[in-house]
């Protein structure tokens, strides 16, 4: 989508570098949206990858009432989840509706960028 909305590959690959770099600091050290400044809860909600992650963990580990131990305290999977990072199993709907709404988001981007933005000189 990124490429099509751009002038020149370069130029996109600059900004989705830039982008994938933001994206991953959210998702990748597991920042529940209580420890995101309020400045960047915006860019919690609209994250794919995040969304994702949610959904995938929620749907596997959410519904699982075994216990884990976790600083010296003994708690169930489930409990867990929905304590440190906000997972809840019973959300997987939005998640699911959420999840679609982008892939349609991006695709319809896509197909009116490649419609009405053409780059080329003839």
């Amino acid at each position: 989508m990124l490429i099509c909305l751009c002038l020149t590959v370069f130029v996109s690959e600059l900004l989705l570098s830039f982008l994938r770099k933001i994206k991953f600091i959210f998702v990748l050290l597991g920042m529940d949206e209580q420890r995101i400044p309020v400045w960047w809860r915006w860019y919690y909600w609209g994250n794919p990858v995040a969304w994702t992650l949610y959904g995938l963990v929620a749907s596997q580990y959410g519904d699982i009432q075994g216990s884990v131990d976790f600083n010296g305290k003994s708690t169930s999977v489930e409990e867990f989840l929905r304590k440190y990072f906000g997972f809840r199993h019973d959300f997987l709907g939005v998640v699911s509706a959420v999840l679609i709404v982008f892939a349609v988001t991006f695709a319809c981007i896509f197909a009116i960028a490649i419609k009405l933005l053409n780059f080329q000189r003839r």
